[in-house]
């Protein structure tokens, strides 16, 4: 058997292995689509021997949905991270969802290409890993979920407020906005599209408050 540190090294090996089929995977598909794109053109864009895809994953379509499951989980641990930071720090919960509208600009703007995959594949009703993205699209939304459920018990937001939905708003308020600036006003900084995104939140479009 192997020793735990022989064990611990072969599992850090594999996981860079799968994080440059992740990245190669995500960028090929969004340049030209899921079925234009071939295992071949994947692990050339790794590096790797087409060999290497299959042991990592059974097909295309399985590293696909592998690749949703850990961009997702990339994105809500950073969505929890600021809302848990703001609370370590004393702050409100408007101060957590500000926080977290920021977490996903910044996970954004670091993957481009798998937001503007991630919300294309959003759309789509016929792909064979339609129920693996509704699970990976709650992941997110549940944690904006808790902090709008928090502020409710503790009456910082409206009793009235539909959750479920208010949560979807904003992490689609982030996204579709997200894209946006990167493919038609790249010259706006993350400050300047966090600014105009937290007056949203916050109420303050109209100049009054």
């Amino acid at each position: 058997m192997e020793s735990s540190s022989a064990a611990s090294g072969g599992s850090t090996r594999r996981e860079a292995t799968r994080q440059k089929l992740y990245e190669a995977a995500v960028t090929l598909i969004a340049e030209q689509g899921f079925s234009a794109t071939t295992v071949d053109e994947i692990a050339e864009r790794a590096g790797v021997a087409k060999g290497t895809v299959y042991y990592n994953f059974a097909s295309k379509s399985v590293l696909f949905e592998e690749l949703l499951r850990h961009g997702v989980g990339l994105l809500a641990a950073s969505l929890r991270e600021a809302a848990e930071q703001t609370a370590r720090d004393g702050g409100s919960r408007v101060d957590a969802l500000d926080a977290m509208i920021r977490a996903g600009l910044v996970f954004i703007d670091r993957y481009p290409s798998f937001t503007q995959l991630y919300v294309a594949e959003l759309w789509r009703t016929n792909r064979a890993w339609q129920s693996t993205l509704m699970v990976v699209r709650q992941q997110a939304v549940a944690v904006v979920e808790g902090v709008l459920r928090e502020g409710v018990e503790q009456g910082e937001f409206s009793a009235e407020i539909d959750v479920p939905l208010t949560a979807a708003a904003l992490v689609g308020m982030v996204l579709v906005a997200a894209l946006d600036w990167k493919s038609f006003q790249p010259e706006r900084s993350l400050d300047d599209v966090h600014a105009a995104l937290s007056r949203l939140l916050q109420g303050r479009v109209s100049g009054r408050g």
